[in-house]
């Protein structure tokens, strides 16, 4: 029996598990795999994080930690610290805070090593690769509105006084019958401007044909083209933003692993990229992926967004997943070969990515390839507070427990078919500067739904707004704060939703946490 069980080794669940542990409780953290610290640890080095002073508490001793690692000389293996910030420039602000001592551009062995250390020297118990058995009526049992057990797949059952859900799925909270939605809400829900589907622009500005043969409508769509625009701007849909892997390249040729063609490469699904070049042949490889230096003559790669490959992902079952995961490696891989090996790839970008390699001293026995998708968006909690594009613009909820950070940054959800072009569709950028309070209530569910668990990831929140929130660093914010929460609802004997936010708020100020923005604005 346990005081608090974590479900999901995300950053999150590692922040929420060491403050509980160092709180004195009884923790066990369950990884849904082998892997721990979720995207953090899988390849999204070049942080999020605009506004450090915002992030406090164990986030801000993460990225501390990731400061003294490499204030090391032996942890430049592969290049100085010179050319690095040359590489680097202004780019992330630097990368670092020397007042602060905090930095946030890091390697992904790196951001592991941190993690295991931080749950080792809390003594926190780690069970890795254990899943909740989904189609079972025993993965989540509760009484009196209390989840009392959760059942693994492999049949163990872990009981705790209080549940927090960390993963980036949800599956905790959807099995324990709490309210969620997926995809985007309409604009007239919640009185916001960025949330519904949203129309973009003809990709590349135009001209690129979106059927298998160009200016053929019979020989139908390209893969993963809808055929129409999915509806009216600002109207609800259940898609969500595209997802990918953040994977880690090296420009180092002793550090090298080939990028091969992969067994089930599809050229139809690189169509799109290739018509791109055609319509536009000045674009370079920097046009096409965002290749930001990490230490070590590695970069944390981004935006090999695969476009309507994941709307099922959220509510789909492990064997689903899980193909959706095979898809999205095997077209990341099949891009990077396509890139570097397809005739109707200009010349200059063909030899510039034959000169990257996946870095061979990074997830290692993966064949360097990483274990954790891109969840950018999944299932969202429904709650008695909303977190919502007015709450972040205007800076204001109630209860706060951490500080977002971040833009309204949302990714394409969908690639459609219309005159004869792709259009995009689903991305907002806003680039504000925002700094605004989480509230608690959007942490932690109906009075009437469960009253012992808390959801620092999958939290109350609209599309618009989770565009903001949904950031590393604001995980580990508020995976800290749901352990105090759960601690003090331990000491209290008192639900999530009777503790006294008073009281809350006195121990997060005392752990390091930052709640109000403006001192800081």
């Amino acid at each position: 029996m346990y005081n608090v069980i974590v479900y999901g080794a995300t950053s999150a669940g590692v922040a929420a598990a060491v403050q509980a542990a160092r709180l004195g409780r009884k923790v066990l953290l369950i990884a849904n795999t082998y892997h721990i610290g979720g995207m953090t640890s899988s390849g999204l080095g070049a942080t999020d994080i605009n506004n450090r002073k915002g992030i406090g508490g164990i986030s801000r001793e993460f990225y501390r930690n990731v400061y003294k690692y490499y204030q090391d000389e032996l942890s430049w293996s592969r290049q100085t610290p010179h050319e690095y910030d040359e590489l680097l420039g202004t780019r992330f602000w630097l990368g670092r805070d020397e007042e602060l001592g905090m930095r946030w551009m890091f390697e992904p062995k790196v951001a592991s090593q941190i993690y295991v250390k931080m749950l080792k020297d809390a003594e926190v118990e780690v069970v890795l690769n254990e899943r909740l058995a989904l189609g079972s009526d025993d993965a989540v049992v509760k009484r009196g509105g209390r989840i009392v057990s959760i059942m693994m797949e492999s049949g163990k059952k872990y009981e705790a006084d209080l549940f927090i859900d960390s993963g980036y799925e949800g599956d905790l909270m959807a099995m324990a019958g709490i309210s969620y939605t997926t995809g985007r809400e309409s604009n007239s829900q919640y009185g916001e401007l960025t949330n519904g589907i949203l129309d973009n622009r003809p990709l590349e500005g135009g001209g690129v044909s979106p059927y298998v043969v160009k200016e053929d409508p019979e020989s139908g769509l390209l893969p993963y083209v809808l055929s129409e625009c999915p509806g009216p701007n600002g109207v609800s849909d259940s898609r969500v933003q595209a997802y990918c892997y953040r994977f880690t390249l090296s420009s180092d040729p002793e550090n090298q692993l080939p990028i091969d063609k992969p067994e089930n490469y599809d050229p139809k699904i690189h169509e799109l990229l290739a018509r791109r070049f055609e319509v536009n042949p000045k674009l370079t490889l920097d046009d096409i992926l965002t290749l930001t230096p990490i230490p070590n003559r590695k970069t944390d790669t981004n935006h090999v967004d695969f476009v309507g490959a994941n709307y099922d992902y959220a509510d789909g079952d492990y064997a689903t997943r899980e193909r959706i995961e095979a898809q999205h490696r095997a077209f990341t891989l099949g891009t990077l070969w396509f890139l570097a090996n397809d005739e109707r790839i200009p010349v200059g970008v063909r030899e510039d990515m034959r000169k990257w390699g996946l870095a061979a001293d990074e997830f290692l026995g993966k064949d360097g390839f990483p274990e954790q998708i891109y969840i950018r968006e999944g299932r969202r909690m429904v709650s008695d507070y909303v977190m919502t594009e007015m709450s972040v613009k205007k800076r204001t909820a109630p209860e706060s427990v951490g500080l977002g950070t971040y833009y309204f940054d949302s990714h394409y959800v969908s690639h459609y078919a219309k005159d004869g072009q792709v259009h995009l569709e689903g991305t907002f950028w806003e680039d504000d500067e925002l700094l605004y309070p989480i509230s608690y209530q959007s942490i932690r569910p109906k009075r009437e739904e469960c009253s012992n668990l808390l959801l620092p990831v999958t939290l109350s929140s609209s599309h618009a707004a989770y565009g903001s929130i949904r950031m590393e660093p604001v995980y580990m914010v508020l995976g800290q704060s749901a352990a105090i929460a759960a601690s003090l609802c331990l000491d209290l004997g008192v639900s999530v939703q009777d503790l006294p936010y008073e009281v809350l708020r006195e121990k997060l100020l005392e752990a390091g946490q930052i709640l109000d923005a403006g001192p800081l604005l």
